[in-house]
């Protein structure tokens, strides 16, 4: 009786495992697709023929995995029985929160298609001669044509940033400053031209200020850091840009 107890415990265990890896699996898989498909959205409706690049803004980004945790709960509600019973244990019995699901329905719709337009909006299109920043605000576009650009800051970041996933220790660098104060970051990339990679646009990109003397910060601290996740001919890349002053 006890050996068949220990079994039964183990082989629980096992599907226990087994099902963690499925959902991360999953959960994996379903943030890639639906980040190619918000990258196909906004190149379609927001990236001209002449972009050589465009950017993928900050913090907006982070809200795909707004819908990796409306999966993993989904999920996790169809495939876990201990999962379902405790939501039915503490979930509203209200009568009025119950006459009222149908609007309550329609509050979530509406605040989730804000939020997929929000994600879809944040993007920064940079062409051979303007800059173009479409927000949430601003769904016609921004435009700024070179001269707004008062200085280029660029390097690698010697430590992880304090707000997730918003930089990491050995991650390069290259920032647009505008006339307004705002910041364009160029090392956010979410697509290029003809898929060109995007070291690559940059450097003609920074060609192109510096020979209009754009102001120029650069810094070679922290170089030897892109050789940790990096191939030889990216930092040789990434080493010319940082080089590249007026």
């Amino acid at each position: 009786m006890t050996q068949k107890l220990g079994v039964a415990f183990y082989l629980k265990k096992i599907k226990l495992i087994l099902s963690s890896i499925f959902l991360l699996v999953v959960a994996v898989i379903f943030t890639l697709g639906i980040f190619i498909l918000i990258n196909e959205i906004q190149e379609m409706l927001f990236v001209p023929d002449d972009s050589l690049m465009w950017t993928f803004n900050y913090p907006a980004s982070l809200g795909i995995f707004i819908y990796e945790v409306y999966l993993i709960l989904g999920m996790v509600y169809v495939f876990c029985k201990k999962f379902r019973s405790i939501y039915k244990e503490f979930r509203p019995r209200n009568a009025f929160m119950n006459k009222n699901r149908r609007s309550k329905f329609r509050i979530f719709i509406a605040i989730n298609v804000m939020l997929f337009y929000m994600i879809i909006s944040s993007v920064t299109v940079i062409t051979e001669n303007r800059i173009i920043d479409y927000s949430f605000l601003h769904p016609q576009g921004q435009v700024f044509n070179y001269d707004n650009i008062i200085k280029i800051n660029t390097g690698v970041y010697g430590r992880n940033s304090l707000i997730p996933m918003k930089y990491s220790k050995g991650e390069f660098f290259y920032i647009l400053e505008l006339k307004n104060g705002q910041k364009v970051h160029l090392n956010r990339v979410c697509g290029t031209k003809d898929d060109e990679h995007d070291f690559l646009v940059i450097r003609r990109i920074d060609d192109k200020l510096v020979n209009r003397s754009t102001l120029k910060v650069s810094s070679m601290g922290n170089f030897e850091r892109t050789t940790d996740y990096l191939d030889k001919i990216y930092t040789d890349k990434i080493q010319d840009i940082l080089k590249n002053t007026n």
